[in-house]
């Protein structure tokens, strides 16, 4: 007899279907079979929980492999950096996620699990948290704005005053003490005496915007510098730099102040500055959507308001799983 009201299974049990899931990919043993044949006629919700991870892993197959890969070589890193190697482990669970995370490697194993945070932070003097704007002052004074989930690592000495962006972006405004204050990000540096300016990491380089002030920035330490002034930025990725030129600076920077601003921006850059706002993933499966363009200013501290808003526009679907990922298609 058929259940008179809906079965929703429990985020628990959710879980325990991906795992299943995962190793019944993975060579199963015929005790492992068993087991799994006794989890699945235990409860109606199992029954249902692993339709429903089976129905997930067939709409994200192809980046879970992806991103299976990508937290695979952090999390080996990670173990490298705390000096314990488990390297026959690693490739088993790295196989497992391949076939059966579907995107979930943070949301299933708890919103903390994110080695590659972890090793940046291992190397950091300042971090913000997802979602969160922090602001602290050096010990020259300098002011730094780190953007949500962001982290930098301080070095002041023998004349020169160094910051490192690791992850994310930073605004600086930098107290004049005679001294040259550098800001480094991938293979290239922004150098100041006194000003207002931000660099940001982007996907295969950085950018830099200044807002006041004079900036002199270099794609590698072997190419020339070029001065940027109030309202101009400049990106650059592979050790060579993309032309400056102007933009509207404030609208720019105005995530100090709680609001992300485009201008005919793909929504899969609009997508990456919310994750950092966000406490689990958000995916999107369809690269002619992540494609589409964006216009607009939206708050930062709700991204799926955010979402909302861009799902009435772009007409997408969204998929929530396990409260905390959200597939857009």
């Amino acid at each position: 007899m058929k259940p008179s009201h809906p079965i929703t299974p429990t985020p628990a049990q959710e879980q325990a279907a991906l795992a299943w899931l995962s190793l019944l990919h993975d060579q199963p043993s015929t005790g492992d079979q068993l087991t799994f044949s006794q989890w699945l006629r235990a409860d109606p919700a199992h029954a249902e929980a692993y339709a429903r991870a089976q129905v997930l892993w067939e709409l994200s197959e192809g980046p879970a492999r992806t991103l299976a890969d990508e937290e695979a070589v952090a999390l080996q890193g990670f173990l490298q950096a705390m000096e314990r190697p488990r390297r026959s482990s690693l490739r088993r669970w790295s196989a497992a996620l391949a076939m059966a995370a579907c995107l979930l490697l943070m949301v299933s194993l708890g919103s903390g699990w994110q080695p590659q945070r972890w090793i940046d932070d291992l190397g950091a003097d300042y971090v913000s948290a997802p979602g969160e704007i922090r602001t602290v002052t050096l010990a020259d004074q300098t002011q730094v704005t780190l953007d949500a989930d962001s982290a930098i690592a301080v070095d002041f000495g023998q004349g020169q005053r160094r910051v490192q962006l690791i992850r994310g972006a930073g605004f600086f405004n930098v107290s004049h003490t005679g001294d040259p204050f550098v800001v480094a990000a991938e293979q290239g540096e922004a150098r100041v005496l006194g000003t207002q300016f931000e660099v940001r990491l982007q996907p295969h380089g950085a950018q830099v915007t200044v807002l006041s002030g004079r900036v002199g920035v270099i794609a590698d330490l072997d190419r020339q510098q070029q001065i940027l002034t109030a309202g101009q930025q400049v990106a650059y990725a592979d050790g060579k730099a993309e032309k400056l030129h102007a933009v509207d600076s404030e609208a720019q920077l105005a995530w100090r102040q709680g609001w992300l601003t485009y201008y005919k921006t793909t929504l899969a850059d609009v997508v990456a500055d919310l994750r950092r706002y966000y406490p689990g993933r958000i995916v999107v499966l369809n690269d002619a959507l992540a494609a589409r363009r964006v216009s607009g200013s939206f708050p930062s501290k709700d991204p799926q308001a955010v979402l909302n808003s861009l799902q009435g526009v772009l007409g997408f679907e969204q998929h929530r799983v396990l409260g905390s990922l959200i597939i857009l298609r």
